[in-house]
């Protein structure tokens, strides 16, 4: 999935995949240095845990808490729905965010 950050222009890129343990993987690509130094510290998880869990014990949020300043940032929760559509819990589907 591609994210495209809004007026700060960054793109991230972001691959995910279940191991074979059941375990999704992701894969970071970004034009932020903060997405960058975040994803150095994401470890496989399973998908079900995560779509489970309150969003503030989220091993992403937590690690977007300490890395990332603009808290409006969409890039974690793209890596949230990535974990969840690579687990096989949701269904593809854009998401969008416009600004009227």
């Amino acid at each position: 999935m591609t994210v495209d950050a809004g007026v700060c222009k960054m793109i991230t890129v972001i691959n995910a995949r279940t191991n074979e343990d059941g375990y999704v993987e992701l894969e970071i690509e970004s034009d932020c240095p903060n997405i960058l130094r975040m994803s150095w510290g994401l470890k496989p998880e399973f998908a079900f845990m995560v779509v489970e869990a309150p969003m503030n014990k989220t091993q992403i949020y937590k690690l977007a808490s300490e890395d990332i300043p603009h808290t409006a940032c969409p890039v974690p929760s793209a890596m949230l729905k990535a974990i969840e559509i690579a687990g096989d819990l949701g269904i593809k589907r854009d998401v969008h965010i416009t600004i009227e």
